[in-house]
């Protein structure tokens, strides 16, 4: 059995536990759309009775061009993550991609995420670790697309190392690099991960995106296959994922990141709703 319970919010995730959803938007493009977004969605899964993490990044560091939108930045970014955490009174996570940005993250965000290119960056980690441990928060390390899912034992260790007994780590499956331009996701290592003794969850979203070829940009930005979000969520549930990541957005074409890969706003309950489904057949 695994689980964490996020005592601040009375969230858990993990066996035994509802569906967790974080779900927001890719990148935070102003104040208004944050809470736009976060009122719906966590309206949604009020209704559904699904605990809810609002999620929006600050900065998107990893960008295909020097040019394409990467967000407020930190001061202005987790101004935003505050507001919407105050008005809706949710739990937020948030991704940081320095050592130095963990504490002031971690002082905003409950949860704070390990992009997944910078997973293996063991400083990095440490920093995270250490932030969560002093506010009892969780550790979303996202799985590199390199990464084999049991090789994060060495990711969990190293938490371990800093935090002890109680591990504050969730992995996330993303998909992993197959050929060129391409991510597909194995959900053998939805369990994999499991076995760990770590809740683990999907990130539908990112996991259909193509790198490097979109064609609106002759290959200037990431790609992806917005039909195949909802496909990849049902089947990581199916396979026993404890938690979704998605991104949403009320106009995706017009998203200023990542919008093939991200899903209308109003898709949202419909496309919980079955999931939630799925995990309560799944788990009895």
């Amino acid at each position: 059995m695994s689980s964490l319970t996020l005592a601040s919010h009375n969230i858990s995730i993990g066996d035994g536990h509802p569906m967790t959803v974080m779900a927001g938007m890719n990148v935070l493009e102003n104040r208004d759309l944050a809470m736009r977004i976060g009122e719906h969605l966590k309206g949604v899964c009020e209704r559904l009775g699904l605990p809810y993490v609002f999620k929006a990044s600050f900065d998107k560091a990893n960008r295909s061009s020097i040019t394409s939108y990467r967000g407020p930045g930190l001061e202005e970014g987790l101004k935003i993550l505050s507001e919407v955490k105050a008005a809706f009174d949710v739990p937020v996570i948030t991704d940081y991609h320095t050592e130095d940005q963990a504490e002031p993250v971690a002082e905003v965000a409950e949860i704070i995420q390990v992009p997944a290119f910078l997973c293996r960056q063991t400083d990095l980690v440490v920093a995270g670790a250490k932030a969560v441990k002093a506010r009892d928060g969780w550790l979303h390390v996202k799985k590199a697309q390199f990464l084999a899912p049991w090789d994060c034992k060495n990711i969990i260790s190293k938490v371990g190392e800093v935090t002890g007994p109680k591990n504050p780590t969730i992995l996330c499956e993303r998909g992993a690099s197959f050929g060129y331009n391409n991510l597909v996701v194995d959900m053998l290592g939805i369990q994999a991960m499991k076995d760990l003794g770590v809740p683990v969850t999907i990130d539908a979203t990112h996991a259909v995106q193509l790198p490097g070829a979109d064609p609106r940009t002759a290959g200037g930005s990431t790609g992806g296959r917005r039909e195949g979000v909802a496909i990849i969520a049902k089947s990581a549930i199916a396979a026993g994922a404890d938690g979704v990541f998605l991104e949403f957005h009320p106009d995706p074409d017009k998203a200023l990141c990542d919008g093939p890969s991200c899903l209308p706003l109003e898709s949202a309950e419909p496309l919980l709703r079955t999931l939630k489904t799925i995990h309560e057949t799944v788990n009895g």
